[in-house]
């Protein structure tokens, strides 16, 4: 691979890893491995520090297609957890608003879930990167508590719930750019009832990308360090 003239990274980012420790820490190995003091490199879309699955890593030349990749569809698998809300819509924060979920079905909840599917306006959760007068809305949340945060048109390709075991609802989406999972699982628990929250993810593809393609971010190191090394 030529990671100075451009190449485009399929990575499996792993659970914990912000989207920047991923390019920090590919960029170290980069920087190490070519004995060059400097490497660009960027990714294609953030995915959140506890969601996993497929980043789209661009070194060099190849940067330059980032805007083009940050606007594909993406698709996801996940679970969402009924009965209780959390201030982030994910597991991040503590649960709250703690409620009964014995009168949800699997066909009511996908009831709901047609609902949210197809144009629709979301409004993102208040602990996003979203910049509210310059600053990040998590940022300013974590200042001043609540937050308003705008509506914006979003499109739901699919939202398809699976199953359903006691209180963890499992399902896959596709969805457009600019869509928040965590959104769509906290707007599935406001129809029906009960409150939701985003429990799991794992994002599956970008586009044509697909995450079975992906490196783990071992086996890409490795790569790097030793480019004799095979997947």
């Amino acid at each position: 691979m030529d990671y100075l003239a451009g190449e485009l990274l399929l990575i499996d980012k792993p659970m914990g890893w912000t989207s920047f420790d991923v390019c920090a820490k590919l960029r170290g190995a980069l920087r190490h491995a070519l004995g060059v003091k400097k490497v660009k490199i960027g990714h294609s879309g953030t995915l959140d520090p506890l969601a996993t699955g497929l980043l789209l890593i661009a070194t060099g030349k190849k940067t330059k297609e980032l805007h083009h990749l940050q606007g594909l569809d993406k698709g996801y698998d996940g679970t969402i957890r009924l009965g209780a809300t959390t201030a982030s819509y994910d597991a991040e924060l503590p649960e709250e608003n703690i409620c009964d979920t014995s009168h949800i079905t699997l066909a009511s909840a996908q009831q709901c879930a047609q609902e949210l599917t197809g144009s629709i306006d979301q409004v993102p959760p208040i602990y996003s990167a979203i910049k509210k007068d310059g600053v990040p809305a998590y940022k300013v949340a974590r200042a001043k508590g609540d937050i308003k945060m705008e509506a914006r048109p979003v499109i739901i390709h699919e939202f398809s719930l699976h199953e359903l075991r006691g209180r963890e609802l499992s399902f896959s989406s596709v969805v457009s750019k600019g869509t928040y999972i965590r959104s769509l699982a906290h707007d599935l628990g406001q129809l029906l009832g009960s409150g939701a929250y985003l429990s799991s993810l794992r994002r599956t593809s970008i586009g044509d990308y697909r995450l079975e393609d992906a490196y783990t971010m071992e086996e890409m190191l490795a790569i790097i360090r030793n480019p004799q090394t095979n997947k």
